[in-house]
């Protein structure tokens, strides 16, 4: 998938102008208001009306929210109804979702429980198994792994790659963390104030950074930690 242009301007003053291609798994990265959200916004269709959005791009589906493209919000707590059964929160039937779940790794009798009664990793990978039901070609992700410990957070970085493995589907990672995007993805974009300063192989450019904003990034990330690709 190859956005040539993804430009949003607010009272004519442009808030993100970028392109970036995923070939398989893409890191977008940067710190707080640097534009990854609203680029999410811009793909999901969600930008308000406020907003103007130039958006461009070449691939071999339709970036249709719900059926070719699946989101994985920051934090499963607030990504399911705390009152509904969690078999209830999904359209397919219900030998469907338990083989979904077998994939996620979670048990099939948790579906008669309430997300509350559930803990954060098992809610995530509820999440997860919700993203894959619509059989995505392009998974996004929100930070998906910022609400968990970290025993957890290695855990679902692992079955994301295997569940692209097994689905098919392309990953848009939307991160500030530089640990996460090494452990998931192939490649990186990195943005500052709505504009690319750098791209090109993620595994390079954590070894030899061009752009000093980048280097920073990496610094705040691996402080004090030994890091291997």
């Amino acid at each position: 998938m190859n956005v040539s242009k993804l430009c949003i301007t607010h009272q004519e003053k442009t808030l993100v102008d970028i392109s970036f291609s995923i070939e398989n798994s893409l890191a977008l990265v940067g710190q707080s208001g640097s534009g990854k959200s609203l680029t999410l916004k811009a793909l999901l269709g969600m930008l308000p009306d406020s907003m103007e959005c130039d958006f461009r791009y070449e691939a071999d589906f339709e970036l249709l929210a719900g059926k070719s493209i699946a989101f994985v919000p920051q934090n499963p707590f607030t990504a399911l109804s705390p009152m509904t059964k969690i078999k209830k929160q999904f359209f397919i039937q219900n030998a469907e979702v338990k083989k979904l779940f077998a994939q996620v790794g979670l048990d099939g009798e948790l579906l008669e429980r309430f997300p509350p009664e559930l803990s954060g990793g098992q809610l995530q990978r509820v999440v997860l198994a919700m993203a894959l039901e619509s059989n995505p070609k392009l998974l996004l992700l929100d930070e998906p792994t910022t609400a968990l410990d970290p025993k957890n957070r290695v855990l679902i970085l692992e079955l994301l790659k295997k569940l692209q493995k097994e689905f098919g589907f392309k990953i848009l990672f939307v991160t500030h963390d530089m640990n996460s995007a090494a452990a998931l993805c192939e490649e990186i974009c990195v943005i500052k104030e709505g504009r690319v300063v750098e791209r090109g192989v993620l595994a390079q450019t954590i070894q030899a950074p061009l752009q000093e904003y980048t280097k920073t990034l990496i610094e705040a990330n691996f402080a004090n930690r030994e890091f291997r690709i």
